[in-house]
């Protein structure tokens, strides 16, 4: 008798403190209610409608009425010389934005670190954060000020100089510049606070410990500060090879032009115009697919890659 009401005791104990961590945990569970209930209907429940994906798709037998057509439309895909060239630029815009452009928040954020003029360290923030918040719309319209064949601002300076103008909107390469140097603009300021938020957890007194022994700030940097913010940099850098497949509609549609399409259509204005401009639903859907699949291969060989150094994401 004494040892099943020991048992019950520590049952009733165990219940009491779910209990109690439930109560306190209740706020903050109704707050991520809503958080749930935004990826319950947008993001996963539409992953249903992926099956048009192997589907011949037509409005009137609907999603789980059109006949099955299996892996015709991956077929079509990739007997089609287009979608290789397509595939090829996703690739190539998206890695060089990556890659490229990686850095620059980390750089960014050492910098603002540094100042120690709290005003002009306030106004540097909000100059180079300010862009993330116009939509590319805006950012584009700026683009075409700047750089624009007739009236563009950098023309016009080459013309007074050199006397030609050069159609940097209208040749590949220097579109190619412009496009990764505009998404650089727009999100490195907005990604320096992830690093900004890391570097304040590094310990001051190892700064003042290396001064002491003689280290410069160069030294400093390699040591101390680049060690101290490298699992948030491991961590963005997964979280961006995510994104490599997903150049971004937006921005491309915008910036694009005919006489460059040869290497600046992507997955995400192709789909559009195949999908939404053609009403071929079932093609735009197996290639949205296919860019999904790619993506998430990407993020587990690079967390597979960086858990051999303790630095996974999960």
């Amino acid at each position: 008798m004494g040892k099943v009401s020991a048992d019950g005791g520590v049952l009733r104990n165990a219940s009491l403190h779910r209990r109690r961590k439930w109560n306190q945990n209740k706020p903050l569970l109704v707050m991520f209610l809503p958080v749930a209930a935004f990826f319950l209907l947008f993001k996963y429940a539409p992953m249903l409608g992926l099956a048009i994906a192997f589907k011949d798709y037509n409005f009137a037998d609907g999603i789980w009425g059109s006949p099955w057509v299996g892996f015709a439309n991956y077929e079509y895909l990739f007997n089609n010389p287009k979608t290789l060239n397509i595939i090829r630029n996703t690739l190539t815009l998206s890695a060089l934005t990556v890659f490229v452009g990686f850095p620059f928040p980390i750089v960014l954020a050492i910098l603002l670190n540094e100042v120690r003029r709290a005003w002009f360290k306030k106004w540097v923030q909000t100059l180079v954060f300010l862009p993330h918040f116009l939509n590319w719309v805006i950012v584009g319209g700026l683009v075409l000020m700047v750089f624009a064949l007739e009236s563009g601002f950098v023309n016009n300076a080459l013309q007074a100089l050199t006397g030609q103008k050069f159609p940097f909107l209208f040749h590949e390469t220097s579109w190619i510049a412009i496009f990764v140097g505009s998404s650089i603009w727009k999100g490195a300021g907005w990604a320096a606070i992830i690093y900004l938020a890391a570097l304040t957890s590094i310990d001051p007194s190892l700064y003042e410990a290396a001064g002491m022994d003689g280290a410069s700030k160069w030294k400093q940097l390699w040591n101390i500060t680049i060690p101290g913010i490298q699992p948030t940099i491991v961590l963005m850098f997964i979280l961006n090879i995510g994104n490599v497949m997903d150049v971004g509609f937006d921005q491309v549609y915008v910036l694009q032009n005919p006489v460059i399409v040869n290497v600046g259509e992507v997955i995400s204005t192709w789909n559009f115009k195949v999908g939404l401009g053609a009403g071929q639903f079932s093609n735009a859907t197996a290639m949205g697919l296919f860019e999904s699949l790619i993506g998430l291969v990407l993020v587990l060989t690079v967390n597979q890659i960086a858990r051999k150094f303790d630095r996974g994401l999960w």
